[in-house]
């Protein structure tokens, strides 16, 4: 809870929504849920006929499984939207990566550099050998 304290109202707000999104399609899919288990009672004598009340419980469990869906469906932007804002508003994190990507760079081009100058090293002394092979033979 401290950290919800520490975000600004309007993050605060954000993630309250999220809460309360959860809550509420949760509790859709539950309802829905035993609505459907309640449809899958005995037959009871009613004034309507058999198959008339088979067609309004088979469209009833069509609508009651097309509402759970939706619930999860909606379940599962909330879960994108919080990774996007996870992602987005996780600056401690990004900073990290950051510098330790920096880091990384640097010891990789101190490393390069390294290897440049000894390679640089070896051709001054190869060049200068050549030269003095050169100006030094009979066969100019």
């Amino acid at each position: 809870m401290s950290q919800a304290r520490s975000l600004p109202q309007s993050k605060e707000a954000l993630l309250k929504s999220y809460n309360k999104k959860l809550k509420d399609n949760i509790q859709s899919m539950l309802v829905n849920f035993e609505e459907i288990i309640k449809l899958a009672r005995m037959d009871e004598d009613s004034q309507i006929s058999k198959y008339t009340q088979t067609e309004e419980d088979q469209y009833e469990m069509q609508v009651r499984a097309a509402n759970i869906v939706r619930a999860g469906e909606s379940l599962m932007k909330s879960v994108s939207d919080l990774k996007q804002f996870m992602i987005l508003n996780d600056f401690p994190s990004v900073n990290e990566s950051i510098i330790r990507n920096a880091k990384n760079c640097k010891s990789l081009q101190q490393d390069l550099d390294n290897k440049l100058t000894s390679l640089r090293d070896e051709m001054a002394i190869d060049l200068f050998e050549l030269e003095d092979e050169y100006y030094s033979s009979a066969f100019k």
